[in-house]
């Protein structure tokens, strides 16, 4: 069980709840934080039954990282790749040679919403009886960033035909189960929340449809617990439950499509958002659907979660980014110990190389890895680096992510570029040589 919150914080975190469940005039609210594998403080305010956490609410867009991490375990059994073009596993629609990474991105320049009457307020059919046609091809390719509903859709069939069953059973089977979430199903289980419009002028309030989305149910038909979506944070925190290797999360985790719309720095990786705030890299997703609005997101840095749920179609700030912030000024996590650790190469490869005259540091850090920056002061481009079995090191993040990273005694080999112990050494293969007049 996790360490509950200390009273003031908790002071701290319902006084934050209470305001927006006010401000924003919903019916009822449930919010909470999570650290250590759970809920570590939650509240319900407005007409929510107790237990509070244990209460359906719509996840909406929620739904798609649950989707994802199917999609993504098709990945690591071989069944699918990334790259694949659409029409390898989900012949005749118009997205054939969209790949599966650009539909998981909301790069695949599929419209926005499924064609015929809105989605989300009537009842869904089966792709066929979709119709789509090349109206429903938008925008090129990667060729930008285009939330995509219908994309989340196509990718719920892809699952339902790679598996053998319907997207329903897959996720319940395949993420659900696993992780606990026994909470969680696509319609509403009592003790389930009523879904609300809030008229904006008065506060009167009108009951919202509900109907199985059909093939657009992987976009966002599930319902859950506040007690459920505190699991699931806990699992993009990286307590997996074996559900996923911790490599393939973290590779969900990594911006792929960039809303340049946004205020700050927001994106998309493969199923989650992405979002840089004050300072945090926060990844997580939000929901909506006619009557619900939802939120999760993590600070994987602080390895803390916030998780909100209300029943009212618009309206209502965001909730989980201030309880985040709040929670990490009233109890920051405290750091573990720096202890003494091997170097994963020799110590005399470490230290300042220059790539040309420009001096960078290549350094091991935390886990094995190594780091090679400019100068602290300076800019310039850089990359963390694991090690291959073959001896060479490949980047993992920065301008050499995917580069091959070849260390020599006298140099550094590094996609083209030569790192040399003094600049332009030429003793070392810099590209194009170095002048025989030397320096002058």
């Amino acid at each position: 069980m996790p360490e509950p919150v200390l009273p003031s914080t908790a002071r701290l975190l319902l006084a934050r709840t209470a305001r927006v469940q006010r401000e924003g005039r919903a019916p009822s609210l449930v919010a909470g934080v999570v650290r250590d594998g759970g809920l570590a403080w939650s509240a319900g305010r407005g007409e929510v039954a107790e237990p509070h956490a244990d209460v359906q609410y719509r996840l909406g867009s929620i739904s798609k990282t649950v989707t994802a991490v199917v999609v993504m375990r098709l990945r690591d059994e071989g069944l699918l790749g990334l790259d694949d073009p659409l029409e390898r596993h989900l012949p005749g629609t118009p997205f054939g040679d969209r790949t599966i990474g650009q539909l998981l991105s909301h790069l695949a320049g599929a419209s926005a919403e499924s064609p015929g009457g809105w989605w989300e307020r009537t009842p869904g059919g089966s792709l066929e009886e979709l119709g789509l046609g090349g109206t429903d091809v938008v925008l090129g390719a990667a060729r930008r960033f285009h939330y995509s509903n219908l994309g989340f859709g196509l990718l719920g069939e892809l699952v339902a035909r790679l598996r053998g069953t319907s997207w329903e059973d897959a996720v319940a089977g395949e993420v659900l189960a696993p992780l606990g979430m026994s909470r969680t199903a696509p319609r509403p289980v009592a003790p389930a929340a009523a879904g609300w419009a809030v008229h904006p002028w008065a506060d009167v309030v009108l009951p919202e449809p509900e109907h199985h989305a059909g093939v657009m149910a992987a976009a966002g038909q599930l319902w859950a617990t506040l007690a459920d979506l505190g699991r699931f944070a806990a699992f993009l925190l990286g307590d997996t439950a074996g559900v996923l290797d911790p490599g393939t999360l973290e590779e969900m985790t990594v911006p792929a499509g960039v809303d340049s719309s946004a205020p700050g720095w927001s994106a998309y990786g493969l199923g989650l958002q992405v979002i840089r705030l004050d300072g945090r890299t926060l990844v997580g997703h939000g929901g909506s659907m006619p009557g619900f609005l939802a939120g999760v997101f993590v600070d994987r840095e602080e390895r803390t979660g916030a998780v909100s749920l209300a029943n009212a179609t618009s309206g209502v700030d965001p909730l989980v980014f201030g309880l985040l912030a709040d929670l990490r000024a009233a109890e920051p996590r405290v750091v573990e110990e720096w202890r003494p650790a091997p170097s994963p190469v020799p110590l005399d490869r470490l230290g300042v190389w220059f790539w040309g005259p420009s001096p960078y540091v290549l350094r091991s850090v935390d886990g094995g890895l190594l780091h090679l920056g400019p100068l602290p002061g300076r800019g310039g481009r850089a990359s963390r680096f694991t090690r291959r079995e073959d001896g060479t090191w490949v980047g993992l993040d920065g301008y050499f992510a995917g580069e091959t990273l070849r260390i020599a005694a006298d140099h550094l080999d590094l996609d083209t570029f030569i790192f040399t112990r003094t600049p332009y050494d030429p003793a070392a293969p810099v590209p194009g040589g170095v002048d025989e007049g030397g320096w002058r």
